[in-house]
């Protein structure tokens, strides 16, 4: 049995565009605000049952100064997103040797970054947004675009029910991820890279054991709690930590290994991809990990997210329907040589922390670097010269000025 979700005629006849998002993930909320204040209807498919208020899965996030003013214009609640929120007021690197001493490598006292829990951000941008605009418990299983270019018409199984459905469209928008079946379509021989190190990861809920030895030892060891990122740095390993709200620590420990089994849930393994050449075919388009699966140094996964939202829905501002194709042309342009360079980045970053072997230099040791090698470290540099710069495309969007 099939069912359609496609405009009445009398909308149809109405000139608002209407785009359909492939994932209701940060990515996935955070285009449809952006499409939104852009003039469009949206449609949001989401195989997840439910929206995850509450959900302990996920883990800690950084959002940079831009995404914060970001998120704040698509909400206008300025106060809850702080409240949601612990400030990340400096990015801290230290090396840690066999005796457990710490040697500050590199440091930053103006990071200006805040941190989340991901189910409370998403939380936070789905609220903002008609709840009608969802389709939840939907799983995609295709797409086809039209003779003309002029629509796409996306097929899901309704999880509940098995029946198929089908939303049409004028955009498609990928924001399935970084195992993105969209991308697949276009990308087959798209493969993930394995980064040469996992990570074992969580949040540490210490409330109600403040007092605890615990929580007294960590304290000691990382007084600046509650406003610093920690990155501590050993040979072959390094580990990330810093407090979100409600009492919660979130941790990363990074391990070098050979690729483990996949099929192991309590291991996650750390991939991304070589930059993609293309981000758009026709009217379908690729956001978030869809167009630049990347590993997590550098705070830039969710960040770049939120910023390709952004991006996009100012370029259909701009251009409107009839001018689609060079709306998504420009979003493109824009967006896809920075997050290339961010990706190479987040991956050089990322070798350099594990101490594995690059082209240009000896592997680094925390121990034993100098000045200049550490500061390849630290975070806020790569921000300004990679993210800043380029955005020139609209004040009203991305007033930072740091």
């Amino acid at each position: 049995m099939s069912h359609s979700h496609d405009l009445p005629q009398q909308e149809k006849l109405k000139p608002k565009p209407k785009a359909v998002i492939v994932g209701g993930s940060i990515a996935g909320v955070s285009c449809a605000h952006a499409l939104i204040r852009a003039g469009w209807d949206v449609v949001v498919i989401e195989k997840s049952r439910k929206p995850p208020k509450g959900s302990p899965t996920g883990a800690g996030l950084s959002l940079d100064p831009l995404s914060q003013e970001l998120i704040r214009s698509w909400t206008g609640c300025p106060e809850l997103l702080r409240d949601i929120t612990c400030p990340l007021t400096s990015d801290l690197n230290q090396a840690i040797d066999d005796e457990k001493t710490r040697k500050i490598l590199a440091r930053d006292d103006h990071f200006n970054h805040r941190a989340a829990h991901w189910a409370s951000l998403h939380d936070h941008l789905f609220t903002a947004l008609p709840p009608e605009i969802f389709l939840w418990g939907h799983l995609f299983l295709s797409f086809s675009v039209s003779n003309d270019k002029q629509s796409v018409k996306m097929k899901a199984q309704v999880l509940d029910t098995g029946e198929t459905t089908e939303v049409c469209g004028d955009l498609l928008i990928a924001a399935d991820g970084c195992l993105s079946l969209i991308r697949n379509h276009f990308l087959p021989n798209v493969k993930p890279r394995y980064s040469g190190y996992c990570a074992w990861r969580g949040v540490f809920d210490f409330s109600g054991s403040e007092d605890s030895e615990t929580i007294k030892n960590v304290r000691e060891a990382h007084p600046e709690l509650g406003k610093c990122l920690y990155l501590d740095l050993a040979p072959g390993n390094h580990t990330v930590l810093y407090e979100i709200p409600n009492k919660r620590l979130n941790w990363i420990w990074y391990l070098n290994q050979p690729e483990p089994d996949l099929q192991n849930l309590f291991i996650n393994a750390i991939y991304d991809c070589d930059p993609l050449e293309q981000i758009v075919w026709d009217n379908v388009v690729l956001i978030g990990d869809a167009a630049h699966p990347t590993t997590p140094h550098n705070s830039r996964s969710t960040n770049m997210s939120i910023l390709d939202a952004a991006v996009l829905g100012w370029c259909l501002e701009k251009s409107g329907l009839k001018n689609l194709t060079a709306a998504l042309e420009e979003y493109q342009s824009i967006r896809l040589p920075v997050a290339s360079k961010q990706v190479l980045h987040a991956r050089q970053v990322g070798r350099i922390k594990q101490g594995l072997a690059l082209p240009d230099c000896k592997p680094f040791n925390p121990n034993t670097a100098t000045q200049e090698e550490c500061k390849m470290l630290l975070q806020r540099g790569l921000f300004l010269v990679l993210v800043a710069k380029p955005l020139y495309i609209s004040t009203k969007l991305v007033p930072y000025t740091n």
